[in-house]
Parts: structure tokens; C-alpha cells; sequence
């Protein structure tokens, strides 16, 4: 059964840091795209990045430079690390795979950025 657990949200001030993880069960991470996504309260889900590989990412215009993504094969996870964060970072994060053409998502993992 595939799943998906994201953790590591939290409240944090601007110009913050947070480290969200994805946990993955049910399929090799190392085999597959990984996504980040995020929806703010009112606005539509917002893709923030895609891993390929343990190298080759993908980053949003919006969260490039601040935000880096990392894998852990061994324990099958990803992780985002969040840096520089501001209001405009304040979203539901969730975590996505495709596998055989269906998605597959989190529950996702609520930042929120304020003072």
C-alpha cells in the first residue's frame, strides 16, 4: 500500500528555518519523482518542487535559493529544507508521487510564517 506521511511543519518568524520530511511506504522512492506542493488558505495548490534524482531538482521561481531538497534512499524518505522563509511561504505542504499513472499524496504538513 503505497503512503505518504509529511512532518516537520510548524510556526516559525520570518526569515526562518524549517525542515519538513516526506516518509514514504509502499514503493522505492529512489525509483520515482518526487514532488512538493503547497496550498495557502483560498488559493489554488501551488507546485514548489520536483526531484528526478539526488541531483537533479526542479525549483518553483518563488522558493529558489531558499528551499533545498535531499533524499534518503535508505530510509526512503525526502526532505525540504526551508530557509529564509516569509508570510508569503504560509501553506499546507504536501508531498506527491505518480506510480502507474495515479497520484499519490500526504496529508500534508502545515507551515505558517508570522511574527
Amino acid at each position: 500500500q503505497v503512503q505518504l506521511v509529511e512532518s516537520g511543519g510548524g510556526l516559525v518568524q520570518p526569515g526562518g528555518s524549517l525542515r519538513l520530511s516526506c516518509a514514504a511506504s509502499g514503493f522505492a522512492l529512489s525509483n520515482n519523482v518526487m514532488n512538493w506542493y503547497r496550498q495557502a488558505p483560498g488559493k489554488e495548490r501551488e507546485w514548489v518542487e520536483t526531484t528526478f534524482t539526488s541531483t537533479i531538482t526542479n525549483y518553483a521561481d518563488s522558493v529558489k535559493g531558499r528551499f533545498t531538497i535531499s533524499r534518503d534512499n535508505a530510509k526512503n524518505t525526502v526532505d525540504l529544507q526551508m530557509n529564509s522563509l516569509t508570510s508569503e511561504d504560509t501553506a499546507k505542504y504536501y508531498c506527491n508521487v505518480i506510480l502507474l499513472g495515479r497520484d499519490y499524496w500526504g496529508q500534508g504538513t502545515q507551515v505558517t510564517v508570522s511574527s
